[in-house]
């Protein structure tokens, strides 16, 4: 018992020096209630062209297909929220993506996590993911208590709103596990599904991903964006954060203490024009490290034109 607290306390103190906002640990079960959601999520076609969503169905709801031996869960919240402001004259960029991708950063993070379990406590296995494998982040984080699923399908935390990463570290250790988040305060509040300009949100905490801005400005890889939803993309270039930026409990996002989110100047400073303006090679430099690289130059252009014309 004495062994559990202490690894457990381990862990907490780790996901604090690695700048960690929240760390919640779950046991590794299996996740029978959300296969069937995802399965019924799936079969109405909501992940759009997103194919590999239908992929590893049995890896996702399982955590001891990842990790054999698997016996903890442990989920880790990084804040991302700046505190600058984008230039709203200008095609816009969900804030995720104003400074370095987030996989690199917080890959490396986990990686280091991993050694640093290993020497306090010995030998531990554990895979750590984020956002790039097929695991149920949100699952559990809603297991480990550090929130409740909003009605837009993020992780909303009582104190500091829905402006982070979730990350996940499956490993062998036995730990103290934490409550789950029992309790839903979106109320009756429905911002996020009013100000949802291609109706996306539905009710009963249901998304459907492809009508999503930034499905089509990211995960679509078509030449050209259905014209069906022509004028409703409010001016968002690469993601969109209109269900975040609505939501009340975002009234307390903090500013986030990552140096590696530091914007990428362009972000805050290119014009309307300089995006349309901007060349293949240019754009390579400026943004080797950032999220804008996973729709490419082309996809990048294809939205400019999608959602403007130069001046």
């Amino acid at each position: 018992m004495i062994s559990l607290e202490k690894n457990t306390n381990t862990v907490k103190k780790i996901a604090t020096q690695l700048g960690f906002e929240y760390c919640g640990i779950a046991k590794a079960v299996k996740l029978d209630d959300d296969a069937r959601r995802l399965e019924k999520w799936l079969s109405k076609g909501m992940h759009g062209n997103m194919q590999y969503m239908e992929n590893h169905f049995d890896i996702r709801i399982d955590p001891q297909k990842l990790l054999p031996g698997a016996k903890s869960v442990i989920t880790l919240l990084k804040n991302y929220y700046p505190s600058q402001k984008q230039n709203t004259a200008a095609p816009l960029i969900a804030k995720y993506a104003w400074g370095k991708d987030y996989h690199l950063v917080i890959r490396n993070q986990l990686h280091e996590f991993l050694e640093e379990l290993r020497t306090s406590i010995g030998e531990v296995n554990g895979r750590g993911f984020v956002d790039s494998a097929p695991v149920l982040e949100r699952s559990w984080a809603l297991k480990s208590g550090l929130g409740w699923i909003g009605k837009n399908g993020n992780l909303i935390n009582k104190s500091s709103g829905s402006f982070f990463f979730i990350a996940t570290l499956i490993t062998d250790l036995d730990l103290q596990y934490d409550d789950p988040f029992a309790k839903d305060y979106c109320g009756s509040c429905t911002k996020c599904i009013d100000h949802c300009p291609t109706d996306a949100i539905l009710e009963n905490k249901v998304v459907d991903g492809s009508k999503c801005i930034s499905y089509f400005t990211i995960e679509l890889k078509d030449a050209l964006i259905p014209n069906a939803v022509k004028d409703k993309f409010n001016n968002w270039m690469f993601g969109c954060d209109i269900c975040q930026d609505v939501c009340p409990w975002n009234r307390f996002s903090k500013t986030h203490l990552e140096k590696d989110f530091t914007p990428i100047p362009a972000i805050l400073s290119m014009s309307k024009n300089d995006w349309f303006d901007l060349s293949e090679e240019t754009f390579n430099e400026l943004f080797k490290n950032s999220p804008l690289k996973r729709s490419k130059f082309a996809g990048i252009r294809r939205n400019l034109q999608f959602i403007s014309q130069p001046e």
